[in-house]
């Protein structure tokens, strides 16, 4: 198995950057006729942390989950960092590939 982080350039500083999710993301619920004490933490998934990205990257994150999961598996790492799983290397060159052709340098996979 092959996991190399995904980074898309910044909108801002144009630089690679990468999401991590720094904590499980909360749920709370509010109910019409009383008060609920209940907050669910619940880890981000590989394409929900990639949707993230709206805004803070110069592509879309809605054009590069499909051609990401042509080759390989959103995840994401123990340490929350934004991951592409493969099954061998040829994959993930074949991605590597298809980014740049696609985006540039927009887009990048690093280790």
């Amino acid at each position: 198995m092959i996991r190399l982080r995904l980074f898309g350039r910044c909108r801002i500083y144009h630089d690679p950057v990468s999401p991590v999710a720094k904590g499980p993301a909360q749920i709370g619920w509010e109910a019409l006729y009383r008060e609920i004490e209940l907050v669910t933490p619940r880890r981000l998934k590989g394409p929900e942390l990639l949707r993230r990205t709206k805004g803070w990257w110069t592509t879309d994150p809605k054009e590069i989950a499909p051609l990401v999961e042509r080759f390989g598996r959103l995840t994401v790492g123990q340490g929350g960092e934004l991951l592409v799983e493969f099954q061998d290397q040829e994959r993930a060159d074949g991605l590597t590939t298809a980014l740049a052709e696609r985006f540039g340098d927009q887009v990048m996979l690093m280790p």
